[in-house]
């Protein structure tokens, strides 16, 4: 049996295209080299971005530190609203989501995994930057005025010299991702319970195998437990159970194709591992109060 086609992902410059045709001050960001790194002033961008920007999937990671007042997004499946000296961050192939009308300061730095191999951090596994981490990072005062200066920091390089000169800016990403690591594991609990850690497990796995393992009896044989007791885990430690965590999943990868790509309905459905379009249709609706195609045409007009 041929294997689906990978779910769609955009770079920065095509997203930009997409969603902020006409911004002058940032039309360098949809030159070649974008899609590796850029940093940028927020109320320099997301006051150009005139219409809601639906589920959609990056190739690259992205920070965005508010220096005054909120941004909500909805990162996956929750919403988060951050506010100054807050910290939201969207890894690389996660699916995200926002309005626009926030109005606020900070800074984004969006940048590659690539963009670091060779770096004292490409052997580092960051938690925040894994599938089952936590978004959001809110830090306190000192740490918050160290994440700005390095913020600034870089996007004065950017400004100046754009990717002239590499080594620089990933000196400062570098500092910029230990502080963030360390403010991550302060606000962490000590050792992570066995609930936590199956949880974990569970959610990389989710992430990986979605269209082939759709019940939670799967999920549970390939992590060597019960499905009670995988049921139990998940629910302790996120108040959802397995079975509703796939559902949304499935309904968030189905809502990326039906923005990113040209699939018919059917087509959408067998993308993210449901053979049956009707009940595709009836899962969908169940989450988002429309179908999919009404989700779909309703893009099209936003």
């Amino acid at each position: 049996m041929a294997q689906p086609a990978p779910i769609p992902t955009s770079d920065s410059p095509e997203f930009l295209r997409r969603h902020m045709p006409h911004n002058p001050p940032l039309e360098h960001l949809t030159n070649t080299g974008s899609e590796a790194f850029f940093v940028v002033a927020v109320e320099q961008m997301y006051q150009h971005i005139p219409r809601a920007v639906p589920p959609t999937r990056a190739i690259a990671h992205s920070c965005l530190f508010l220096t005054s007042g909120t941004a909500t997004m909805r990162v996956g499946t929750d919403s988060y609203t951050i506010q100054a000296g807050e910290l939201l961050i969207v890894r690389a192939e996660q699916v995200f989501s926002f309005s626009p009308g926030d109005i606020n300061t900070g800074f984004l730095c969006h940048f590659h995994p690539d963009f670091l191999l060779g770096t004292a951090a490409s052997g580092v596994a960051y938690d925040f930057l894994q599938f089952w981490g936590k978004p959001y990072l809110s830090l306190d005062t000192a740490t918050a005025g160290f994440v700005r200066q390095l913020l600034h920091r870089l996007l004065i390089e950017y400004q100046e010299h754009q990717l002239a000169y590499p080594d620089v800016l990933r000196a400062y990403l570098l500092a910029l991702l230990s502080e963030l690591n360390r403010a991550y594991a302060a606000s962490s609990p000590g050792t992570p319970t066995a609930a936590t850690q199956l949880t974990n497990r569970f959610k990389q796995l989710l992430a990986t195998s979605l269209r082939e393992l759709h019940q939670v009896g799967e999920y549970a044989e390939r992590l060597h437990v019960t499905p009670n007791h995988l049921a139990k885990a998940v629910r302790t430690t996120t108040g959802k159970s397995p079975a509703r965590w796939i559902e949304q999943t499935i309904v968030l990868e189905a809502k990326v194709l039906l923005y990113q790509s040209q699939l018919t309905i059917s087509e959408v459905a067998q993308e993210v591992g449901v053979a049956d379009p009707s009940y595709f249709s009836r899962l969908f609706r169940k989450h988002e109060g429309v179908t999919p195609l009404g989700f779909r045409k309703r893009m099209a007009t936003s």
